[in-house]
């Protein structure tokens, strides 16, 4: 081994935190570009209002899948080595689907792409979390949601420049180069001290973390690991421990809320949002691509600041501008007249709203849920038990995706958006009951604390 060091060797840190974030892009673009590829992808393959949504969510049915199964590998595989799986699941799924020839395989390949997509819910924020030091690592492990943002963006623009050829196979397909990008580079990167302890890897873990920490603060972490390691049992059994519920509790919580608020009927649906209010195509497609750009721009506020207001203030900052936003949508489209172009005033105010409500998710909810589940989450369940709140997530997600169109040609947007607004309220009150805050604490503190307040109970 090399002699000691008093500061860490920091030249390899941003390929570590690029390239582990790098499956968030791959999430995103998965996902959003769907909402524009649709539009072709109806009129090319004759699809029925039933297989268009099958289209839509069945990356959401294969996440469900990929969520379920990343937890437990992640836990036996490694963290880095589930990136690598996942990096080769995405490029096939990018080509198949590109290449399908009718509905059904277009929906199968969706499908291998949601496998992928939900493994890379879990397991990206896991890596970072776990390979980044305490005083930044919100900071790091909200570059995953910068990356789904990023991604979701890069989808828009795509969609927006293949709109007029109506290259939806095109679309669907570009996600190859990213998905080859991160099996190359993530094939360089370390494992994370975490897992490498938890299997007796120890001098691996200290190699690892001399990358980004002193000497001093490397060995200290070891030695936290290796305590905290040595008292917990390990096991899906494990789950249903008394200690762990609290744990279980939040971040659960924190995954179904995420998604039950509403987000996904602006990244799926906005365009067929404001296409209901006047807006052309063309003009809801690039309207969609302000949205994108904002969302990208505030997910960069919240990582300036997740470590320094930290991640309870953040997420109740972030409700009141959600509750806001889709209240007042709900309310103009109650008792203003049905808008006929761009220029009414139902028209403009939902085009406000919905910037004001991606603002405000963007910057609390988008980053800090994925900051908080593995820092929540014990060492070794951390994996079995993301799955778990990331299985939930998705069906969430599968769940508002099919009932936002039903909702709004039953009950319209007036009733649904009030209805969300009502779900906002709700989580507020969840944040203000059971999450703690976890900034600046390590995550060794963190699940000493959470056995602690178990015993004291």
């Amino acid at each position: 081994m090399s002699t000691a060091n008093s500061t860490p060797n920091t030249s390899s840190n941003a390929f570590v935190y690029f390239f582990g974030a790098l499956g968030g892009l791959l999430f995103g673009y998965d996902t959003g570009v769907i909402s524009g590829a649709i539009l072709f992808i109806e009129s090319d393959l004759g699809l029925t209002p039933f297989l268009n949504g099958l289209v839509v969510s069945g990356i959401l049915l294969g996440a469900m899948g990929g969520a379920a199964l990343a937890g437990p590998l992640s836990d036996s595989l490694g963290r880095r080595r589930l990136i690598l799986i996942a990096a080769v699941i995405f490029s096939v799924g990018a080509v198949g689907a590109a290449l399908a020839p009718n509905v059904a395989v277009l929906v199968m390949f969706r499908i291998v792409l949601g496998f992928a997509v939900g493994a890379a819910a879990l397991i990206v924020p896991l890596y970072l979390s776990e390979i980044a030091p305490t005083r930044i690592r919100g900071a790091v492990a909200a570059l995953n949601q910068l990356m789904i943002t990023v991604g979701i963006l890069s989808a828009y623009v795509v969609n927006a420049a293949l709109a007029p050829y109506e290259a939806w196979r095109w679309m669907v397909g570009l996600a190859l180069i990213p998905a080859l990008v991160l099996l190359v580079g993530m094939y360089f990167m370390p494992e994370t001290p975490r897992w490498l302890v938890s299997k007796n890897r120890d001098d691996d873990a200290r190699d690892v973390l001399h990358q980004t920490r002193t000497d001093e603060e490397a060995e200290r972490e070891v030695r936290e690991i290796k305590e905290i390691e040595s008292r917990e049992e390990g096991g899906l059994r494990e789950l249903t421990a008394s200690w762990v519920r609290p744990a279980l509790l939040v971040a659960v919580g924190l995954a179904v809320f995420q998604q039950i608020i509403g987000i996904n009927t602006i990244i799926y649906y906005a365009p067929t949002t404001l296409t209901e209010v006047g807006y052309g195509n063309q003009a809801a497609i690039l309207a969609n691509l302000v949205i994108g750009v904002l969302n990208v721009l505030m997910t960069l506020v919240a990582i300036r600041f997740i470590d320094r207001i930290g991640r309870k203030p953040l997420l109740t900052i972030g409700l009141f501008g959600m509750i806001a936003s889709l209240s007042t949508l709900g309310i103009s489209s109650l008792v203003l007249p049905a808008p006929g172009s761009p220029t009414d005033p139902v028209a403009i105010i939902t085009l406000a709203c919905l910037a004001v409500f991606i603002t405000s998710f963007a910057a609390t909810w988008g980053p800090v849920v994925w900051v908080m589940l593995p820092e929540v989450l014990p060492l070794k369940i951390r994996g079995a038990a993301m799955g778990v709140a990331i299985f939930l997530h998705w069906a969430a997600n599968f769940v508002v995706s099919q009932t936002f169109p039903v909702f709004l040609d039953s009950l319209g947007p007036g009733v649904v958006f009030l209805g969300y607004a009502f779900v906002g309220a709700a989580a507020l009150v969840f944040v203000r009951t059971f999450v703690t805050e976890t900034k600046g604490r390590s995550l060794e503190e963190i699940e000493a604390d959470l056995r602690g307040r178990s015993v004291a109970g």
